[in-house]
């Protein structure tokens, strides 16, 4: 049972991060992308190559997976800058696509849909930290230092500007922000935790493939940040708890066959994304805070 709950907190731990940095682009600049899951397997990917074909030292393959995952996301923020709306979102879908396709064929690099195996266990500066405790608070460090960058840069200038941007990107650019840059810099930080993120979902897994980064994981994390309260610091990280907690919950309903939990999951997925988006926008955190 313990090594269960240190299982899930680890998960509960990385995913925070996932949905953190998703949430810089939807909470806070309203640029609405199905395309998360893309970039969070890069950072797996380049985790796992890093580890396997060099240094299994977290700190080298969690900066190469951000650096690789920001500079990539490029790709996401050149179509952001063109189009707006439910055209930025059809763009991300593409993406998306793309990258499922990419991963699943790019052997070479991922294994194809086999995908990456027998990942060496994660040490930083020669210390083993590949026990499930240990890992455990290494995550959490990153999940902190996650949310303290994020707090500092919605408290500054940076913040204030994305969330003019997200109220109304016209009014934003009359009163002279740098739209284009606001969103190409939002995007390409975003994808930097998530790069993170993946990287540490690789260690603690010690195996990826394309399963674990399809349009429906995007998806998830999207249901993530608007549950738990987007354009909030805690908002994404009650969501995570909330959506992970599900399924270990109804596997203790004896009147819901295992076999079934996945679908009824999904459907509590969908009924609270619904709901909420109806009687409460502004999530679980937004609720109790009144605002955004």
């Amino acid at each position: 049972m313990i090594a269960y709950l240190v299982n899930l907190a680890t998960l509960i731990a990385i995913f925070g991060i996932a949905a953190s940095s998703l949430n810089l682009l939807i909470g806070y600049a309203g640029i609405f992308s199905i395309a998360h899951a893309m970039f969070f397997g890069i950072g797996a990917y380049v985790a796992a190559q890093v580890a396997l074909s060099a240094t299994p030292d977290f700190l080298v393959a969690a900066l190469a997976a951000a650096v690789v995952a920001g500079a990539l996301s490029l790709c996401l923020a050149l179509p952001a800058l063109r189009v707006r709306g439910e055209y930025f979102v059809a763009a991300s879908l593409g993406l998306q696509m793309m990258a499922s396709t990419i991963f699943a064929e790019a052997h070479s690099l991922t294994g194809g849909v086999g995908g990456l195996v027998g990942i060496p266990p994660a040490r930083i500066l020669g210390f083993d930290v590949a026990s499930p405790d240990a890992f455990l608070v290494l995550a959490l460090v990153c999940l902190g230092v996650t949310l303290a960058a994020v707090r500092t840069l919605m408290r500054g200038s940076f913040g204030r500007s994305l969330m003019a941007l997200r109220d109304s990107e016209s009014a934003a650019e009359a009163f002279g922000k740098n739209v284009r840059a606001l969103k190409t810099l939002v995007v390409v930080v975003g994808c930097f935790f998530v790069g993170i993120a993946g990287a540490l979902f690789a260690f603690h897994m010690a195996f990826v493939n394309v399963e674990s980064f399809t349009l429906e994981q995007s998806v998830v994390l999207m249901a993530m940040v608007i549950i738990g309260g987007a354009g909030t610091l805690t908002g994404p990280l009650v969501g995570v708890i909330a959506l992970l907690s599900l399924p270990a919950a109804l596997s203790f309903l004896p009147f819901i066959p295992s076999t079934e939990i996945g679908t009824v999951q999904q459907f509590i997925y969908g009924a609270l994304m619904t709901v909420l988006m109806i009687f409460r926008p502004s999530g679980i955190v937004g609720l109790s805070r009144g605002a955004r």
